[in-house]
């Protein structure tokens, strides 16, 4: 009875806490698979709260996914398409695209062309505005041709070059939203991925950049003889104001000694003339 009441209150908490509060995971945490790749897509706590994996396939065939969607060897046409999550009463998350690529076809020795056998490691779900974000371009096969550097892409226009074949954009915006591909020359063209860029939930600031190693070391260098200079001038002004105080009171201790003479002589003087 217990734990039926306790699911219960979680179904409705999960209800009530709307749709952004549930999303899929996808393990590994990316969005384009080779054929024959393995990948899985879950909702949180399935069972206790009532939310299931559901799969739009390309040919528009929506249906549930079984056993938290484990796939052991991905087709094209059978597990690309768009997953979510729902409830039984209609509740839905946020969406994911997951591409799977063909085949490798052809020869190295011969035509060094391939299809399906580059893709582009992408964030699967939204990230925040102010985060890193790196992409990476893969290839199915590992030789050393595709140790070449790989052009990425947005929106079909270049936005980079790298030798490592990662690609890191800074502190993303809005303005970094948009369709992202890669391309190793003599391998293809990754299939394209969207990433989403949110802003942070109301009343928080975005995450500010962390200081390099190198950055923290310079402050440090141009810092340092500012505060020791401020900390050495606090000293002196302090030994200067203590010694100004002690000869105050010196000089004050004098005059009332010179004082206390001058009286005992005045004394002296008048009782000797009576």
């Amino acid at each position: 009875m217990e734990v039926a009441a306790l699911s219960l209150l979680l179904l409705l908490n999960s209800l009530d806490s709307g749709s952004a509060q549930v999303s899929p995971t996808v393990a590994p945490k990316r969005s384009q698979f080779f054929k024959y790749d393995s990948f899985s897509v879950s909702c949180e706590e399935e069972e206790l709260t009532g939310w299931r994996v559901m799969k739009r396939m390309k040919d528009g065939e929506v249906r549930p996914c079984p056993s938290s969607c484990s796939i052991t060897a991905a087709f094209p046409a059978t597990d690309s398409g768009v997953y979510w999550c729902e409830t039984g009463l209609g509740e839905t998350s946020n969406t994911v695209n997951i591409t799977v690529t063909g085949r490798l076809e052809g020869s190295i020795t011969y035509t060094l062309k391939y299809t399906g056998s580059v893709i582009l490691e992408s964030p699967v779900l939204p990230v925040m505005e102010g985060d890193d974000v790196t992409l990476s371009c893969r290839c199915k096969v590992t030789t050393s041709a595709c140790d070449l550097k790989a052009d990425f892409y947005k929106d079909g226009l270049p936005v980079g070059t790298s030798s490592t074949r990662n690609m890191t954009i800074r502190s993303v915006s809005r303005c970094d939203e948009g369709l992202y591909k890669c391309n190793v020359l003599g391998f293809g063209e990754s299939p394209e991925s969207w990433l989403t860029v949110r802003a942070p939930p109301a009343g928080q600031d975005p995450p500010a950049p962390l200081l390099s190693v190198s950055t923290l070391v310079r402050h440090l260098v141009v810092g340092t003889p500012y505060l020791l200079s401020t900390i050495l001038v606090g000293l002196i002004y302090r030994d200067r104001a203590r010694a100004r105080h002690a000869s105050k009171a010196r000089r004050t201790s004098n005059d009332v000694i010179m004082e206390m003479a001058a009286k005992q002589t005045v004394t002296s003087y008048i009782n000797s003339d009576t």
